[in-house]
């Protein structure tokens, strides 16, 4: 099967899931055509089954804002045609879902029938969709989609309340590709970072508000007065400096350690005893999932579709979103025994492993393969 994919080029959740999805689609047979404005940050290398299509997007005086969401839709007309897709499987409603369809409706005046499958991710429904000067074209933009995905129950709930959606919405779950992600031996990174054997705790994110780095700080401040520990930070954002200046403001510059954007994130999480996840809202939690995959159990809030992967008290623990102080309290009752934290990790990670990509690729396979059969009728 010929398959189209779009999605943002960053560090994303969406962005890493649709880039993910599309290399394992690669590896069983299928020709994956990424269209986007950037390289997809994971998308590292390229077969005969894998191709990556940019869209060009020109800077005309007139304009304020260039006007991304219609040169994407000129670009996906173009490569549809050529490549001769089956299917165009976008991530991210916003831009996205409305730019194929209104590539859809392009080519069908020219005889061409392009089925669309929409999958929602999280900020584009509960954050940015619901505004009110975009909410009709992304809502009518879902509702003219031929499948409609969400990666939890949480978002596809959130979706029927927000918007007028009158499909049918499939939750087809994140992934774990554990041929990456699983516990590596890196002993020598952590005994550098951790010279006196204190326990490491870590959080990876886009330092975003939504995020609540700041209570990742707080939890940890609180957490290192009772047991030696170090936190490593793993990310860039629009909050990372009021973070580096809140580890100053409460002491704790020598024990946080900034690590920036990383590619092989699989590398740290693999030296790490507890990952921290106190976002205000989360459709999913593939950091988190991630971590798991590596053996290292979770203390989460329980926004959004947390609750679908951390199980508390076998993976991790849930807190209310803010609450640092139990946060902190749930830290310190795994990281104070070595076997009770021995159990966290090994129920973290077989967790995980309900994720794996094998039990989740058929089912994308399975809704392309529904929309191209009804093309066909």
């Amino acid at each position: 099967m010929k398959i189209g994919i779009v999605c943002y080029p960053t560090y994303g959740g969406s962005g890493v899931v649709a880039t993910e999805l599309g290399k394992a689609l690669a590896e069983r047979g299928h020709k994956i055509h990424f269209i986007s404005y950037k390289q997809p940050a994971r998308l590292d290398f390229f077969t005969n089954s894998l191709f990556y299509h940019e869209v060009y997007v020109n800077n005309y005086p007139l304009f304020e804002y260039p006007p991304y969401e219609t040169t994407l839709s000129g670009r996906l007309v173009d490569v549809i045609k050529v490549e001769k897709l089956d299917v165009l499987h976008v991530h991210y409603a916003i831009p996205h879902a409305s730019a194929a369809i209104f590539a859809k409706q392009i080519l069908a005046a020219e005889g061409i029938h392009i089925p669309i499958v929409t999958t929602l991710h999280g900020t584009d429904i509960t954050l940015v969709g619901k505004d009110a000067s975009i909410l009709p074209v992304i809502t009518y933009a879902m509702n003219m989609s031929d499948a409609l995905t969400s990666v939890s129950e949480s978002l596809k709930n959130d979706t029927y309340k927000l918007f007028n959606v009158t499909k049918d919405i499939k939750v087809i779950p994140n992934f774990i590709d554990f041929d990456r992600f699983s516990k590596k031996s890196r002993e020598h990174f952590r005994k550098a970072i951790t010279t006196n054997n204190e326990k490491l705790l870590v959080h990876t994110s886009n330092f975003r508000k939504v995020k609540r780095v700041d209570d990742v700080v707080k939890t940890f401040a609180l957490l290192e007065k009772q047991l030696p520990a170090k936190l490593l930070l793993v990310g860039d954002g629009p909050e990372r400096q009021h973070i580096e200046i809140l580890c100053r403001e409460m002491g704790l510059w020598d024990k946080v350690i900034f690590l920036g954007k990383q590619d092989q994130v699989e590398e740290i999480l693999s030296v790490c005893d507890l990952f921290l996840l106190p976002s205000g809202t989360e459709s999913f939690g593939l950091a988190a999932l991630e971590a798991m995959a590596c053996e290292v159990p979770v203390i989460s809030s329980n926004a959004g579709g947390i609750p679908e992967l951390n199980i508390d008290g076998v993976t991790g623990y849930l807190c209310d979103v803010g609450d640092f102080t139990t946060m902190a309290e749930k830290a310190i009752k795994i990281l104070s025994d070595n076997t009770t934290l021995k159990q966290f990790k090994a129920n973290a990670k077989a967790r995980a492993l309900e994720f794996h990509i094998s039990k989740i690729l058929p089912q994308y396979e399975s809704v392309y393969e529904s929309v191209v059969n009804q093309a066909v009728k």
